[in-house]
């Protein structure tokens, strides 16, 4: 399925050390799940968790959902045998942290063989080096990793985020100029759905595809305000009718609600009719 019809509303992270969290995920309404090898598991579970995550993705059950592994940097002493063990399990991705350059990417695929690799943008230079890791073999997707970012800019939390724009535009540029998917960073507060949504709104208003998730609890806010409304599939589709009638009728020009409707738009109202039909097969 194409990235841009698929649903990515909905994107847990769940650690690969928590045998129950990995199996109640596979009920969970989610577009996609980061099992997590690296922040979420103690130095002394590595190992473990690698060899739990192994057994937990040959068992299946996760149905259409996405199944994106985030492994250790390659500069630690268990990002190698991550990646070799990842390459071999029945996953659709590999998330690597902490990306700052292509070279890192092309490092990881000398390991990895042909597994799709997504890259975690988190720190100044991988900001300054978006558009050459977008261009990377094998990438297919970008993770905004905003709290690490947050951390090294030395920002102070805004619930604008303004000082984080400039960051995620570049990934956000970057991430369109190749057709890549890219998701917007966590948001910390899971008991606070109104802080969610606003955040989501402007996520998705910018360009993500969708967002990342700490709690179970955050996934209905991201799956509603990723999907596309019954308002705008109802705008997409008179669109679409208006600019055929008017393409059958030799005038070339469509107007609806007093807009001008030109190719453009029904490029857009297609893409949005497609993310419908997307989500409602997926949630089938």
């Amino acid at each position: 399925m194409n990235h841009r019809a698929r649903p990515y509303r909905s994107v847990l992270y769940v650690p690969a050390s928590n045998e129950r969290a990995m199996e109640k995920a596979k009920s969970l309404p989610v577009d996609a799940i980061i099992f997590d090898l690296e922040d979420a598991v103690a130095a002394n579970e590595k190992k473990n968790a690698r060899k739990l995550l192994g057994e937990t993705l040959a068992a299946g059950g996760f149905g259409k959902k996405m199944k994106i592994v985030r492994i250790n940097e390659l500069s630690t002493r268990w990002g190698g045998e991550d990646a070799k063990a990842v390459s071999r399990m029945d996953c659709d991705a590999m998330l690597l942290p902490k990306v700052e350059s292509a070279g890192q990417l092309d490092l990881l695929r000398q390991i990895s063989g042909n597994t799709p690799i997504w890259a975690m943008m988190e720190t100044p230079r991988g900001m300054m080096n978006a558009y050459e890791i977008a261009r990377a073999p094998l990438i297919s997707g970008m993770v905004m990793g905003t709290n690490d970012l947050a951390k090294d800019l030395q920002t102070r939390h805004r619930a604008d985020r303004l000082p984080l724009m400039t960051s995620l535009g570049l990934c956000l540029l970057a991430a369109k100029t190749q057709g890549l998917v890219i998701l917007d960073g966590v948001y910390n507060a899971f008991k606070d759905d109104e802080g969610l949504r606003a955040e989501c709104e402007q996520g998705r208003d910018m360009g993500f595809d969708g967002k990342t998730l700490i709690h179970p609890s955050q996934v209905a806010v991201a799956n509603d305000v990723f999907a596309p409304s019954d308002e705008e599939v109802d705008l997409a589709r008179r669109q679409i009718e208006a600019f055929e009638e008017a393409e059958r009728d030799g005038s070339g020009i469509a107007v609806v609600d007093g807009k001008i409707v030109e190719n453009l738009h029904v490029i857009t109202a297609r893409e949005i009719i497609s993310k419908a039909d997307a989500i409602a097969e997926f949630s089938g």
